[in-house]
Formats: C-alpha cells, sequence, structure tokens
C-alpha cells in the first residue's frame, strides 16, 4: 500500500525549479518586509521629523510590484492559484483531464505576455528618471517581466507533469488489460 500523502523524490529539473521557487518565495517575502520598512520610514519621517522623504513612492512602487510578481509566480509553482475547482469536480473524468491540461497552457501564454510586454515596457523607459529616487521611470515593469516569464515556466513544467501522469495512467491501464 502506497502512502498517497508521501512526499515525491525529485530529480534534475524538477529539483531545480523547486528551488527555484523556493528563491521566488524569498524574494517575495524580502520585498514585503522591504515595503513595511519603508512605508513605516514615510510614516515616521512625515508625521514626527516632519520631513516625507520624496524616494519613499518609487521604491514602495518597485517592492510592491516585486511582491506581486514574485508571489503569482510562487503561486503558479505551488498550484495554489485563482481556480474553479468546485466546477471541475462535477466535470466528466475524461474533460476534467482536458480542462486540467488547457489551464496550464493557458497561465504559461498569459505568463508569456506579461515577460514579453514587461520586458518592452521596462527597455523603453530606461531613459527617463523617476521623480524622487534615482532609479528609470519604468523599474516596476522589471519584476512584472521577470514574474511573467517564472509564471510560465513553471505553468510548462505543471503541464509537463499533467501529461506524465496521464501516460503513466495509460500504461497502467494498457497493463491492467493483460
Amino acid at each position: 500500500m502506497s502512502d498517497s500523502n508521501a512526499t515525491p523524490i525529485l530529480t534534475g529539473p524538477q529539483k531545480l525549479l523547486e528551488q527555484l521557487a523556493t528563491v521566488v518565495i524569498h524574494i517575495a517575502v524580502l520585498a514585503l518586509l522591504g515595503l513595511v520598512v519603508v512605508q513605516g520610514w514615510q510614516v515616521f519621517a512625515r508625521y514626527v521629523i516632519n520631513d516625507s522623504p520624496s524616494w519613499t513612492e518609487p521604491v514602495t512602487l518597485l517592492l510592491l510590484s516585486t511582491t506581486m510578481s514574485m508571489g503569482a509566480a510562487a503561486g503558479v509553482h505551488t498550484n495554489r492559484h485563482f481556480g474553479f475547482y468546485l466546477l471541475a469536480e462535477h466535470m466528466n473524468p475524461l474533460f476534467r483531464r482536458l480542462v486540467e491540461a488547457l489551464v496550464p497552457l493557458i497561465i504559461a501564454t498569459i505568463g508569456g505576455f506579461i515577460a514579453v510586454w514587461g520586458w518592452l515596457l521596462w527597455s523603453d523607459g530606461l531613459h527617463i528618471k523617476t521623480a524622487g529616487a534615482a532609479l528609470p521611470q519604468s523599474v516596476n515593469y522589471l519584476p512584472l517581466s521577470l514574474g511573467g516569464a517564472l509564471m510560465a515556466v513553471f505553468a510548462l513544467n505543471r503541464l509537463l507533469l499533467s501529461l506524465r501522469v496521464d501516460v503513466a495512467m495509460a500504461a497502467a491501464a494498457v497493463e491492467g488489460d493483460r
């Protein structure tokens, strides 16, 4: 009897993607902590010192964009993103398998578009300096682009894992028919 809760042994690319996802989660956490520190300083400087720094708004937007983008990518990796799971439970098993293969493909496509357009927006505004900080105006698009690329990679991995399970189930069914 096998334990369905057993942790699978990760090898090769799966182990690398798991480590990448751990780094992505840590980046999101650090950006969120940085967001708290910067906003805390903003409030303290404004209301206690009465000298509001100009750099806090652009840095806050960068940290917010980083937290959101990396968090979304990690959510795709862990399969904790938005979904209609109750609807999927009531589908015909064949249609459910089709939808389970289609969803990662849609997520990868959206992630790819976010990555490409985010990169274009980032590179297009590099020459414009932001008010209040020594950063390019388009700096907020860089984490968006990286997050989109990671979403695409993690979703394609989910698709491959789904297809492997389908192949393994089909092979087991063929063996069972013999």
